[in-house]
């Protein structure tokens, strides 16, 4: 029962350096194409014969507007609170997660490669193998849905992705942004789920998502902002989504 409500939580949500606090908007001038492709390369299965070569640019120059391809490499691990309801932290190079539930104190402790762990109960202990495996199961799943809402834009080129370009629209009638369609082939727990991602067209900072549950739904489930972008070790991340906010958020950089 107490893996159900869990599960409960990540239906509702769909499917050491300290900020250096808010940043401006910028004026930056595109890149080159060749050279930004270059310093961005595609994830293996990225789906690039059916993606828009314009959407293909935008998501480079978003990649470059958040600080960068090897900013973005060179953190080691990322911590930051989903809401109040739990915080994790993210080992991305050993692949080790921990989740900590701030309501009754449960944490999981794994490895998203193995997928091996332990998970410690305020009160009954895990007896099988079976129960253990399935928490491994609910805490890839958070990681997967949670780290979405951190991170989305340093993954718009990831494995299994696709691409569109949608046009223009306008923010509150005023900030002109290209519009990103992103739709997934067999990857994740709900490659049913289609964004539009809204990209400012001077900063080129993602200021809007829009989450559909179903690809062909032509009425999304949420649109929410995304705005208090701040620098964290040579990377921008956002941590307001309309009233929701993503606190505690640190990145930490490897050291060879």
């Amino acid at each position: 029962m107490r893996a159900i409500s869990i599960i409960s939580v990540i239906i509702l949500m769909c499917g050491s350096c300290q900020s250096r606090g808010p940043i401006a908007e910028t004026n930056s001038a595109p890149l080159q194409k060749d050279s930004i492709w270059d310093l961005n390369p595609a994830a293996e299965g990225f789906n690039l014969e059916v993606s828009d070569a314009q959407a293909i640019d935008i998501a480079d120059e978003v990649m470059e507007a958040m600080g960068g391809r090897q900013a973005w490499e060179d953190i080691e691990v990322l911590s930051w609170d989903f809401f109040g309801s739990r915080s994790l932290r993210w080992n991305k190079k050993t692949g080790d997660l921990n989740i900590f539930f701030l309501d009754d104190s449960t944490e999981i402790d794994m490895n998203l490669e193995s997928m091996q762990g332990m998970v410690f109960l305020p009160s009954n202990p895990l007896l099988s193998s079976d129960s253990l495996q399935s928490w491994m199961e609910l805490g890839r799943s958070i990681w997967r849905n949670d780290s979405y809402w951190l991170i989305m834009p340093f993954k718009l080129k990831d494995s299994g992705v696709t691409l569109t370009y949608k046009g223009q629209d306008k923010i509150n009638g005023q900030i002109e942004s290209h519009v990103l369609g992103l739709t997934f082939d067999q990857v994740g727990d709900t490659p049913q789920n289609r964004y539009e991602v809204y990209v400012d067209t001077r900063s080129f900072l993602v200021n809007q998502w829009a989450f559909f549950r179903n690809a062909e739904d032509t009425v999304p489930l949420f649109t929410l902002p995304w705005t208090d972008y701040a620098e964290y070790e040579g990377i921008l991340l956002s941590s307001h989504r309309g009233d929701k906010v993503l606190g505690r958020i640190e990145a930490h950089k490897s050291f060879q």
